[in-house]
């Protein structure tokens, strides 16, 4: 006998039909990668209105998309390396296995300063712990740091008979102190080595560790610098693994403690126009401590330039005119030298700074240098 009709009784919609069997691949990736519960929700997505496919970078199939470094403008033109000073200096840094940031970070000026009797060092190996998006100098776990560097660095510059070093470093987050050792005893022996010549050290930033960065301090280079590199909101993507404020205090101990202090940016990278005055004035008004009658002594600004493919690309060309601008509004709001210009890295005429703002050239006069 046939049941009467119920109204709670629902009658169940004919079953859909079993979708196709997945090809091989689908299935080998399924089975790497289980998908979860619920299905595919991609069938159930309406048709896009616009596709944007084509700006999506996909290295599927062994063809790599990536963005295209853009064109250079012609007042970004660069000398080819040469002449008798620079293959004088190249010849000694690869005898004595020394690393340049000059040549790591393909530096436009290299063949001018290396001419000029100015060079770059960089300690502490070549293979630094951060990646910053903007940065050539590879990334990766460091070697076991070599504690003879300093003794060969001294030597090699006493060699060279340079009128101004640089010295830099890589980032060594994994040492208790930064490296911070090496570098006091490094400057400590180049002073020794080459009374004349004038020492520049551009640091990183020790993690915020204090104590670190006194030892350094405490060897006396001539002028100290640490890049704040970029505006403050750019910072997540140009400097991850850095802090916009703890730059600022550690530029503001230097200049408390007496040392000529320096800093430096690149633009073209995102920021705005407005954001790099805002920076002088922060720099400026963070770096004047109770025992400093002004702030940061020294600023560079200069081209950012995407070093390959893989780092962060160019939004601008800065136009020679606009760097002419920078330059007079750093020296309006308290920067005693400002060097701005398309070519313009933090070495840049870097013995010319040390000539107006340390009392290196006092001694050079002395004794007839």
């Amino acid at each position: 006998m046939t049941p009467a009709p119920s109204d709670n009784l629902q009658i169940a919609a004919p079953l859909a039909p079993p979708p196709p069997p997945p090809a091989a691949s689908t299935t080998r990736v399924i089975a790497r990668h289980p998908r979860p519960l619920g299905g595919d929700p991609l069938r159930v997505v309406d048709a896009p209105l616009l596709s944007l496919s084509a700006m999506v970078l996909n290295n599927a199939g062994g063809a790599l998309d990536q963005l295209a470094v853009k064109r250079k403008p012609a007042w970004l033109r660069a000398k080819v390396p040469g002449g008798p000073g620079y293959q004088r200096l190249k010849a000694i840094m690869s005898e004595h296995r020394l690393h340049t940031v000059c040549e790591e970070a393909g530096c436009p000026n290299m063949g001018e300063c290396w001419a000029r009797g100015v060079a770059t060092i960089m300690i502490l190996g070549d293979t630094c712990t951060r990646a910053c998006g903007f940065c050539n100098v590879k990334t990766g776990r460091p070697a076991q740091a070599d504690k003879d560097e300093p003794r060969r660095v001294a030597e090699s510059l006493a060699l060279m008979g340079l009128k101004h070093v640089v010295i830099t470093s890589v980032n060594r987050d994994e040492l208790p102190d930064g490296g911070a050792g090496l570098w006091a005893e490094t400057i400590i022996r180049t002073k020794e080595a080459c009374p004349m010549m004038s020492i520049e050290v551009l640091i990183p930033d020790f993690e915020g560790n204090w104590g670190a960065l006194q030892m350094v301090i405490d060897a006396r280079p001539h002028i100290i610098n640490h890049n704040l590199e970029t505006v403050r909101r750019m910072y997540p993507a140009v400097r991850p693994s850095a802090k916009f404020d703890r730059s600022l205090e550690l530029l503001r101990r230097v200049k408390e403690q007496g040392v000529v202090a320096k800093t430096g940016i690149m633009v073209g990278i995102g920021e705005h126009d407005g954001e790099i005055l805002s920076l002088m004035e922060d720099v400026q008004a963070k770096t004047a401590g109770s025992a400093a009658a002004d702030g940061c002594d020294i600023l560079t600004i200069g081209q950012y330039l995407q070093p390959t493919r893989n780092h962060l690309p160019i939004d601008r060309w800065v136009t020679p005119a606009q760097f002419d601008e920078f330059k007079r509004e750093g020296l309006s709001r308290g920067f005693k030298v400002v060097e701005s210009g398309p070519l313009v890295r933090s070495s840049y005429h870097a013995d010319h700074q040390a000539d107006v703002l340390s009392e290196i050239s006092v001694a050079r006069a002395q004794r007839g240098v």
